[in-house]
């Protein structure tokens, strides 16, 4: 999913220490975005370094293991939490580690890991979706997809996704009817993300050799 931080620039409401403070209406984390050894941090809700929210090498750095680690970090205004000063203390004490550049495939997921692989699931679900979907099922997808939209481990971007899902041309009980609206749901809630990342936009017409019946080329098997 790996969302930017698109409403970064958007949010004028900050705290009275003047460290951003994200809107905890729908986010059970009510997140804060600081600057550690030069680079911009997601904080979680305890004011640690968020390994799901960040990027590998933004948080190895945060972190004092990565790239910068020895450099004085900066932040863009002064933790009102007790927690949060205790993590930039750790994080400007910590043992100089040498640390690859890229993620490890045996580490815990960053950001970005973590978006290949929910996309992967995601567009997986509605490739099996049926054709045509009882009430019922339409009922389980709906709850499913809402309950996902709360619990995604990347906090800022569950909140961005749940604001796309809230706007009325995205309503998701518009297309549960089956497969193929469905599908193409998801297809342009994903090319959403690749807009706000630049990257190219995903031709939805398309999606079904994609993540259904392989493409036309046979390579697919």
């Amino acid at each position: 999913m790996a969302e930017i931080l698109d409403w970064q620039a958007d949010d004028s409401k900050k705290n009275p220490k003047g460290t951003k403070k994200v809107d905890d209406a729908t986010s059970a984390h009510p997140g804060r975005i600081t600057t550690i050894n030069g680079k911009t941090v997601i904080l979680d809700k305890d004011g640690k370094p968020c390994r799901t929210c960040n990027s590998f090498s933004t948080f190895a750095a945060a972190m004092g293991t990565g790239a910068g680690k020895g450099n004085s970090p900066s932040t863009s205004s002064s933790f009102s939490s007790a927690a949060t000063a205790a993590a930039t203390a750790t994080a400007l004490t910590a043992a100089a580690t040498t640390v690859p550049d890229t993620l490890p495939s045996d580490c815990p997921p960053d950001v970005e890991a973590l978006g290949r692989g929910t996309w992967t699931l995601l567009h997986s679900l509605a490739a099996t979706y049926p054709p045509s979907a009882s009430v019922a099922e339409q009922n389980q997808m709906g709850t499913f997809m809402r309950i996902f939209a709360r619990v995604y481990p990347c906090w800022y971007c569950a909140k961005d996704f749940q604001g796309w899902m809230d706007r009325d041309e995205n309503k998701l009980e518009r297309y549960l009817g089956g497969r193929r609206e469905f599908g193409d749901w998801m297809c342009r809630a994903h090319n959403e993300v690749n807009k706000k990342l630049g990257k190219d936009e995903f031709d939805c017409s398309k999606w079904e050799e994609r993540w259904l019946s392989g493409w036309k080329d046979g390579r697919c098997g």
